[in-house]
């Protein structure tokens, strides 16, 4: 059952990633640019169909895919070629791979939370044995966190993780009675408690986590807190990669997402059966989709981002100077961007390989 799970993740990861081309393909082609092939998959073809002026190909390995654009690296003289549309155009294309992969991920999460009736409110619940000095100190049970550190809680799970990468000492907000309070510089460390089990644990003492049933208009604005639960959590993971909090081998490639989608297909599978295992792989794909789509904007050459930069530095090299920077740096600059993240794909997918073993 692992290798179905696996075989299921290697598909909806490249499901992905043609969706992402997908929508450079549909914004090329709206915004009148020649796109000589747009490909499902990698590798060899298995079909192809000419329509027009674009090739349609069906590819061997369901690894992604790819829109093959008139002029995209290179010059063309063609006046439809992408070079030589404005950058406005040239931004929303850009832009729109990006995009896709969002609208991909938001859809996934509606989906999802269609078919659950409640989600875990930040809801404090009680007290650890030791700790009843917080409701003296003012945190009271009933109260809905709101901001930890000024970061806006809008589940259990973020509460948990804001408070789990704060000090002793926390800027919390909470809601009370329909008011906001905000318990500035609040005292809550970690130390010795006693939990409910009677076991001795290192703990800030509080539980916190109520189940709150949500009816349509609920679910919609919690799957969008859901969409930027995740955004804030790709953001988290690249502060922590620069700060050297985390090190490249805590980072996974594709070999390590598609175990990791396995290993959640499995755990959902002997939890809840094969409903089990679609929910969490989907809760993981739109994860990705989302992360995708964030990471494909970073201003880093070679990926979209640091192409939409190129286009900023050369108008605003043109608004002073009214000269265009030669296309054929923007090249070099992608080539040199490309290797780089050649180099570092193949240091991540050798850690992956590594931790499998």
């Amino acid at each position: 059952m692992t290798i179905l799970y696996i075989f299921i993740a290697v598909l909806m990861f490249g499901a992905l990633i043609a969706i992402h081309e997908f929508g450079h393909f549909i914004a090329a082609k709206s915004l009148g640019v020649r796109v000589n092939e747009f490909a499902i998959g990698m590798g060899p073809k298995l079909l192809s169909r000419e329509k027009g002026e674009t090739l349609y190909s069906l590819r061997a390995f369901p690894i992604g895919g790819f829109c093959a654009m008139e002029g995209e690296g290179e010059d063309s003289d063609d006046p439809r070629a992408f070079g030589n549309k404005p950058a406005w155009k040239r931004l929303i294309i850009l832009a729109a791979g990006a995009f896709f992969n969002f609208v991909a991920g938001v859809l996934l999460i509606l989906f999802l939370f269609a078919q659950t009736e409640g989600i875990a409110a930040p809801v404090i619940r009680g007290y650890m044995s030791g700790a009843e000095d917080l409701q003296a100190a003012g945190l009271l049970p009933g109260d809905r966190i709101y901001r930890v550190d000024g970061h806006r809680i809008y589940f259990n799970s973020d509460a948990l993780l804001y408070l789990g990468r704060a000090g002793d000492v926390v800027d919390l907000e909470v809601e009370r009675d329909g008011a906001r309070i905000a318990l500035n510089g609040f005292s809550i460390p970690v130390r010795t408690l006693v939990d409910e089990n009677g076991n001795e644990v290192q703990r800030r003492g509080i539980y916190i986590g109520v189940v709150e049933k949500v009816g349509i208009a609920g679910r919609l604005k919690y799957a969008w807190y859901q969409a930027i639960d995740y955004v804030r959590m790709v953001w988290l993971s690249l502060g922590d990669l620069l700060s050297g909090s985390v090190s490249v081998r805590d980072m996974s490639g594709p070999i390590g997402i598609v175990d990791m989608m396995g290993e959640m297909g499995q755990a959902g599978a002997q939890a809840g059966g094969f409903a089990g295992a679609a929910r969490n792989i989907l809760e993981f794909v739109s994860f990705i989709a989302i992360n995708l789509a964030v990471m494909n904007l970073l201003p880093i050459p070679a990926l979209d981002g640091g192409q939409i930069l190129f286009l900023a530095v050369d108008g605003l090299w043109h608004l002073i100077t009214r000269k265009r920077i030669d296309p054929k740096y923007l090249g070099y600059v992608n080539m040199a961007g490309f290797f780089c993240l050649i180099g570092l794909m193949v240091v991540v997918a050798v850690s992956d390989v590594m931790k499998l073993l």
